[in-house]
């Protein structure tokens, strides 16, 4: 017998804790799915310093802070992977691979990774000089060189943090500026400890059995290639979503974000989505929250909206 719940949320970032908190709030039944520690990239960020209300928090704190909210009201944090997702109408069946849980409503809060380079080297030294998270691996790094593959907030970001721990950062862009914020951007230019290789990709990450010591790159305007010695590649070259589990219900783009509109409904009833995994321009903690409390709120109202058609149809009889 499957467990039933009023809304089932599937991640647990600020979006899924702030839609927890909501429904929960509402004197709905909520249950939290997520394969991993709640907060989500927050765990992996130092500094925050954009989220209303704090000059700066570090990201663990604010997750923690989330997460004590969320489940204030009665919300139940669940740990599982979540395979599939059926639609059956009035109710939606959720699958983990533990097992099945039945609810009204699901909102997706699943959020997007890191995208490879899918170049030779960057699997085989994973976790032997290759990472995607600076928070978790800068300190191994300290007083060596590393390189930072991107140009967006992200990777400018990290490298001013990496900056800070190691003797010397080197970012590789492909193409010859920016696409960070402009105060990221100067906060990076203004550091002595950060240069530049532009117009650039690299092509291959070398190493021997136990360590990362260089990049193969090639400038993409010469075709002129180069060996830059490191001992640390940090990679940030855009996100994916993670929707392999919601495939069959046909709520994603051709790229895997899905698609809702400004209540967070996707084109299934009782379906939402928020956070980074919807297809939208600027995916921050700010804009995540914002649209979990809206989810929440539309959770509550499709529920009752369940209980009146069910009212009518008993009077009906």
């Amino acid at each position: 017998m499957a467990k039933q719940y009023d809304v089932v949320i599937i991640g647990a970032g600020p979006g899924g804790m702030t839609a927890a908190l909501y429904a929960s709030r509402a004197n709905l039944s909520v249950a939290m799915i997520d394969r991993g520690i709640y907060g989500g990239q927050m765990n992996n960020t130092a500094a925050i310093e954009n989220y209303p209300g704090f000059k700066s928090i570090m990201g663990p704190d604010l997750a923690q802070n989330m997460y004590d909210s969320s489940i204030n009201f009665g919300a139940e944090y669940v740990y599982g992977t979540v395979s599939a997702v059926e639609d059956h109408g009035d109710y939606k069946l959720v699958k983990t691979d533990e097992d099945e849980i039945q609810a009204k409503v699901v909102i997706i809060a699943t959020g997007s990774e890191y995208k490879k380079l899918g170049i030779p080297g960057e699997h085989e030294y994973g976790g032997k000089g290759v990472s995607y998270c600076a928070v978790c691996d800068g300190a191994f790094f300290k007083n060596k060189e590393v390189v930072v593959v991107g140009g967006g907030d992200s990777a400018i970001e990290e490298a001013s943090y990496l900056a800070g721990i190691v003797d010397h950062v080197t970012v590789i862009h492909r193409r010859d500026q920016l696409r960070a914020q402009k105060v990221i951007q100067d906060r990076a230019f203004a550091n002595d400890k950060i240069d530049f290789v532009w117009n650039s990709n690299v092509t291959e990450v070398l190493g021997d059995d136990n360590k990362v010591t260089g990049v193969k790159v090639v400038n993409n305007q010469t075709n002129e290639e180069s060996v830059l010695e490191t001992s640390g590649v940090f990679i940030y070259v855009g996100l994916l979503p993670m929707t392999d589990a919601f495939k069959d219900l046909n709520i994603t783009d051709e790229d895997g974000w899905i698609q809702t509109n400004d209540q967070m409904e996707t084109s299934i009833p009782g379906i939402y989505a928020i956070g980074d995994v919807r297809q939208k321009d600027l995916r921050q903690i700010a804009t995540a929250v914002g649209e979990g409390g809206i989810a929440g709120q539309q959770a509550f109202k499709y529920v009752e909206s369940l209980a009146d058609t069910s009212k009518a149809s008993v009077s009906e009889h």
